[in-house]
């Protein structure tokens, strides 16, 4: 299995750690402490030396209640910290939802659109005009992504939106309500000419979901694997893995490579981590044990 982006065919035969850089004042999981362009740009090459495959660049927050900015804010805050991450020779991906700033990101060259959205903000978003925009050239963001010709896209579940999405989060049984949403979002980027081969999904830890159902979505990820597309998971420092482990405000980073790893293990193939190092180190340990149970007689 591969992945198409813009520059890269990415090889998804054994799981690819997609290292976070988060260019805001207010992420959930590291305080603002990549926020000025510089520290943004080193924290790339710091990745790197610790093995990550891919860079995810975010401008503005999507942790629960977090208000969104202005497409102009966003891009001046991602624009710097892309152009440095293109020079650096892995494929590099851009978090946001909004299409303008996806049109400036894939002008620019980025190799990969990480929409929370799954391409629906246009049409879903509730009020465009608090955010002081200027008018995108295309109508939708499935629009410009269709017109790119090559760029990977990673469509993710959300229920609901960042500012409201735990205060009401998802009822029943989230395995197959996830999975009908993602499939459907895949087909209507392919009805537009979008290429199976550019297309990654997401489930959405911590997106409008219960712990018991981001845990269900974990433990039943091979369903989510029959509807054919690479598996993003995004289990790093959520707080369902502080609720697991009864860790209160310690540090997260034992659940998220315990979570990162069952995930590969059940199917993953594109792991979205802040700790990299360690992800990384825990990989190599189950790869050590995959690379014997091939080789055990039946």
């Amino acid at each position: 299995m591969h992945w198409q982006t813009t520059r890269f065919h990415i090889d998804l035969s054994r799981p690819r750690v997609m290292g976070i850089v988060n260019v805001t004042p207010d992420s959930f999981s590291d305080g603002g402490r990549h926020f000025s362009a510089d520290a943004a740009r080193a924290h790339c090459e710091q990745l790197l030396r610790e093995g990550a495959d891919l860079l995810d660049i975010g401008g503005e927050s999507t942790r629960p209640g977090a208000q969104p900015v202005s497409a102009q804010d966003e891009w001046a805050r991602v624009q710097p910290v892309l152009q440095h991450a293109l020079t650096l020779g892995v494929p590099v991906s851009v978090d946001t939802y909004k299409p303008q700033v996806m049109q400036w990101a894939l002008d620019a060259g980025a190799d990969i659109i990480n929409d929370v959205w799954a391409m629906r903000w246009q049409a879903e978003r509730a009020d465009a005009s608090a955010l002081n925009e200027n008018p995108s050239p295309h109508r939708s963001a499935r629009d410009l992504i269709s017109q790119h010709g090559s760029c990977g896209v990673c469509l993710m579940h959300m229920h609901r939106e960042p500012r409201t999405m735990q205060t009401a989060p998802m009822e029943g049984d989230a395995v197959p309500q996830v999975a009908q949403f993602l499939v459907g979002a895949a087909q209507d980027l392919e009805s537009v000419g979008v290429a199976p081969a550019r297309i990654c999904l997401d489930y959405g830890i911590g997106f409008g979901k219960t712990v018991a159902q981001n845990f269900a979505l974990l433990a039943r990820q091979r369903e989510l694997l029959a509807c054919g597309y690479p598996l993003l998971a995004g289990w790093s420092r959520k707080s369902s893995l502080a609720a697991a482990a009864g860790l209160g405000e310690g540090s997260r980073l034992v659940a998220s490579v315990a979570a990162a790893v069952l995930a590969a293990d059940r199917g993953a193939r594109l792991l979205r981590v802040h700790d990299v190092q360690a992800t990384v180190q825990g990989l190599a340990v189950w790869s050590a044990m995959q690379a014997q149970e091939s080789q055990t007689p039946n």
